[in-house]
């Protein structure tokens, strides 16, 4: 599959979706629906969505396949908190060896079935000594270091049907969005943290010197995604909230005991569930 496509691949893909929402009578109105990608051990999310038309992602044309532990690779169209939502039960890579207009594919579907505002949720190591696993932190800002090392999914030629050649990203995590999550957490006495997501590739995990070194650049939380979604959504006019589990604490001692494992993001991700779905479920009925 090329990693370069042109408005009629978008508009095949929305069209073949539409058509499945459709059968359920679910209308996919320009600026209603909300779009949503569940992270690791985070797929058992869905099944909160009410009516809900399901389509495998190999049915849809141009999809990549998910291929990552935990990620069932489905996209969902139904009803939650009283909302339309298009939701993506399971992301893509790179470390899958997709490129990043095939990771970014999807979002720039969701942006042609009318989708205005997107909620990215992913596992996270924590970077942050005060964070625990369990954890869930509000992304406000993102240190793109696939980003900055070229591997961009805004190069190449522009794509002015969804934006312009040089969009700002200052203000990548909507403010409006982040304050409504911020409430939601307060009125369900949930404890949300704050801080600043790190993107590295993967699939290897940090090296202790490596967790030190982003700490020391700013970052609580690292993870191998999210990223790439937001930079095309934003440039799409899609607002974005973002926000991490915390599932392990990122080791940073050479000779330490602890050792992270996919095993224990998967479990640790799976016990957030319920609470982070009380969290959004708020969050949207603030939207």
């Amino acid at each position: 599959m090329s990693g370069m496509f042109g408005l009629a691949e978008y508009d095949r893909a929305a069209a073949f979706v539409r058509e499945r929402a459709n059968r359920r009578g679910l209308q996919l109105v320009e600026g209603q629906p909300v779009g949503l990608v569940l992270g690791s051990g985070l797929n058992s999310l869905a099944e909160a969505i009410e009516g809900a038309e399901t389509v495998q992602y190999e049915e849809i044309p141009h999809f990549p396949s998910s291929t990552a532990p935990g990620h069932e690779g489905r996209l969902i169209v139904g009803q939650l908190a009283g909302r339309t939502v298009v939701a993506m039960q399971g992301r893509f890579h790179y470390y899958e060896g997709y490129s990043a207009g095939e990771i970014t594919f999807p979002i720039r579907v969701m942006k042609r079935l009318g989708v205005g505002r997107l909620i990215l949720t992913n596992a996270a190591g924590g970077v942050n000594p005060a964070f625990r696993a369990g954890d869930l932190m509000l992304i406000v800002d993102h240190l793109n270091f696939v980003g900055m090392a070229g591997q961009n999914p805004l190069i190449g030629p522009n794509a002015p049907a969804f934006g312009t050649r040089f969009p700002s990203m200052t203000h990548t995590y909507a403010r409006s969005l982040r304050k409504a999550a911020l409430a939601s957490a307060q009125e369900l006495r949930i404890t949300l943290r704050q801080g600043v997501y790190a993107f590295l590739a993967g699939p290897n995990f940090e090296t202790p010197a490596e967790v030190r070194y982003l700490r020391l650049v700013g970052a609580d939380a690292v993870g191998m995604s999210t990223v790439p979604e937001a930079l095309v959504a934003v440039h799409a006019g899609i607002e974005v909230l973002g926000i991490s589990t915390i599932t392990n604490v990122a080791v940073d001692q050479l000779d330490s005991d602890k050792e992270t494992s996919a095993e224990e993001v998967m479990e640790t991700g799976g016990t957030v569930v319920p609470q982070l779905t009380a969290l959004l479920t708020a969050v949207l009925r603030r939207m």
